[in-house]
């Protein structure tokens, strides 16, 4: 939102929310309508495309974000360091707004102007008019147009809203107050209109002019230069008929140079060139691939998380991950992306984060919860996460967290097998267990005596029971041969250890494994706290369910714009948060496998280094 918000700011159809598409049923209706039932005179091809065409844009825009954020969270070629948050990603989930505007206004237009109807499928001569006029009255009257929005008076009520991004990606270009939208539609409507007036319009003109608007838009505000400078040694002039996204971002950073539109020359007329364009441009090409200092090795859920994670979409993944109906649309790609990654998928880049003097990074498996229980796709999951190893290994990188399943003692032996098949390893790996285990055990309210422990003994849960043990308090299990495992595992004060046929403890310590029957069971008021990486289905509205072991991360912990799986924002588990602490505290051993750290020590390092704890509410 501009700092002081003028008329004509929101969107007419923002009350709609995540329906407003429907506005545009009318036309949809009526276009399919003429076209397929109607009259042969009365079909016209190019009404009838305008939809398909919507989509085509929302497409070619979620390509170039995933592309930036991926290519960002690399490093390689990136121009501006700023981080972007939360508040940036939900300022720009609005960008199919001008989308659903220009599909408005093409019906509109295609209603009003009668020489607008059954265009052909290309001319020629339309297509360089079009080039033609874009060159000079839109791009000359783009370039006043915004040296007029950057006045005090226009910047604080419109221009300030784009502006607020500093670090930008793909869609920042089309972040603009409605007034905005107005005006550049006019802009960009005068090549439409005169090749309709002067009947060289055509499908292709249209389509060709709108898709290299969305193009540059999209290029010049994802923050990694890739104009490759060939072109330039080629042909020299090119600097003045194309921008670079090197060159937009410095109008971001600067403000007051670099208006022109996709075309530089405006600004050299009229000497508003940044000094800086030409060596921001030649440093931002020789930037390498970026090596963090610690990686979390985690990977996809459920289908549906592949568009969750942070590639993904952007709305969707600035929440916690819950299953949309709307999703399910999606079904072709989904089920395309899932049989691809089956026969052939590459670990990738999704997240870079920084803290402190450390850069962070994570590194996500094509493979999905059910894969890990087929005893057929281990060996190969093993190999993932082995070469993921040896790669970050071989990059220098410090310390490598095995996150969600990729550290299950079934498939690894909690990463213990690398250590042993790589006993020279330079870089520390991490399972996070002590840390998860110590998180649990200072979640447990303080005046609790006794505790209720459910769920697949691991070795986090065995953590879990000994620490309580000493702490004085009872341990109660419901099966026996569970007592047992337990009995054998706890080195103090083993006799808090209790075999228990009821279930009328209050507060109960979770894992995977727990059944729904055994929930239902519980009494009113009862609190599940999960040692798990994944939550227990809720089942109960009388209960409190709290979150999987994590902890909300320090205000300076930068760059974190997507939900960690299923937890809110700014929430990190701690199987992710081990392998940051492992490297600020300089620990030189590896901590998987059977190694357990103290808990004292594992929770002391994370409240030191400014992690907070996520209390239960109290009634």
């Amino acid at each position: 939102m501009a700092s002081k918000p003028g008329i004509l700011t929101d969107w007419p159809w923002k009350p709609l929310g995540n329906f407003k598409f429907v506005i545009l049923s009318p036309w949809v209706i009526h276009s399919s309508y003429l076209y397929f039932r109607g009259e042969e005179d009365k079909r016209d091809l190019g009404y009838v495309l305008i939809f398909p065409f919507l989509l085509l844009r929302m497409i070619h825009n979620q390509i170039w974000i995933s592309l930036s954020r991926y290519q960002t969270a690399k490093g390689t070629k990136r121009i501006v360091d700023k981080p972007i948050e939360f508040e940036q990603v939900d300022r720009e989930s609005s960008w199919d707004d001008q989308i659903l505007f220009n599909g408005l206004l093409l019906c509109l237009g295609r209603m009003g102007v009668a020489k607008g109807e059954n265009l052909p499928l290309w001319r020629t001569d339309g297509v360089v008019m079009t080039a033609l006029l874009h060159a000079g009255p839109v791009e000359f009257l783009y370039y006043w147009f915004h040296r007029a929005l950057h006045h005090h008076f226009l910047y604080s009520r419109y221009h300030s809203h784009h502006h607020s991004s500093i670090a930008t990606e793909p869609i920042t270009s089309v972040i603009h107050p409605f007034a905005e939208h107005i005006v550049y539609f006019l802009l960009f409507t005068i090549p439409l209109l005169v090749t309709v007036l002067t009947e060289t319009a055509s499908i292709g003109s249209f389509v060709i002019y709108i898709m290299f608007i969305d193009f540059m838009n999209n290029m010049g505000h994802c923050n990694f230069e890739l104009v490759p400078k060939t072109l330039f040694s080629i042909f020299p002039p090119l600097k003045y008929l194309i921008y670079t996204p090197s060159y937009h971002s410095l109008h971001h950073t600067q403000f007051r140079t670099n208006y022109s539109l996709f075309m530089p020359i405006y600004d050299y007329i009229y000497g508003t060139v940044d000094k800086n364009s030409d060596s921001l441009y030649e440093n931002s090409l020789l930037r390498e691939e970026e090596v963090p200092h610690v990686v979390h090795l985690t990977h996809l859920t459920t289908p549906q998380s592949i568009y969750h994670m942070r590639l993904g979409l952007a709305a969707v993944a600035s929440h916690p991950f819950a299953s949309k109906w709307w999703l399910t649309l999606l079904w072709p790609f989904t089920s395309f992306y899932v049989l691809a990654t089956s026969f052939y998928g590459l670990t990738f880049v999704s997240e870079r984060n920084t803290f402190k003097a450390l850069v962070l990074q994570s590194w996500v498996l094509p493979t999905f919860n059910l894969q890990y229980f087929m005893k057929g796709r281990r060996e190969a999951i093993n190999n993932l996460i082995e070469a993921a190893i040896l790669d970050a290994d071989k990059k220098g990188v410090k310390v490598l967290s095995l996150g969600l399943l990729n550290q299950e003692k079934e498939l690894n032996e909690y990463g213990e097998i690398y250590i042993q098949k790589y006993p020279k390893l330079k870089i520390k790996l991490v399972d996070g267990s002590s840390l998860a285990a110590a998180i649990v055990v200072n979640t447990i309210p303080k005046a609790t005596t006794e505790v209720l422990l459910r769920g697949h003994l691991s070795k986090v849960a065995y953590a879990i029971a000994d620490a309580l043990c000493q702490l004085g308090l009872q341990v109660v299990t419901l099966y026996e041969n569970e007592h047992k495992k337990l009995k054998s595992k706890v080195t103090t004060n083993s006799d808090n250890l209790v075999l228990a046929k009821t279930t009328t403890h209050k507060i109960w310590i979770v894992g995977d494994g727990l059944e729904d029957f055994e929930q239902l069971n519980a009494p009113k008021g009862t609190i599940f706290i999960p040692y798990s990486q994944f939550p227990p289905k809720r089942l109960r509205k009388d209960c409190y369910y709290h979150i999987t072991p994590s902890m909300m991360v320090p205000s300076s912990f930068e760059n974190i714009d997507s939900c960690e799986n299923w937890l809110p924002r700014r929430v990190m588990s701690a199987w992710r948060m081990a392998g940051i602490l492992h490297a600020l505290e300089g620990r030189e051993m590896h901590e998987c496998g059977e190694t357990m750290l103290s808990l004292e020590e594992a929770w002391r390092a994370s409240l030191q280094n400014g992690f907070l704890p996520l209390e239960i509410p109290s009634k």
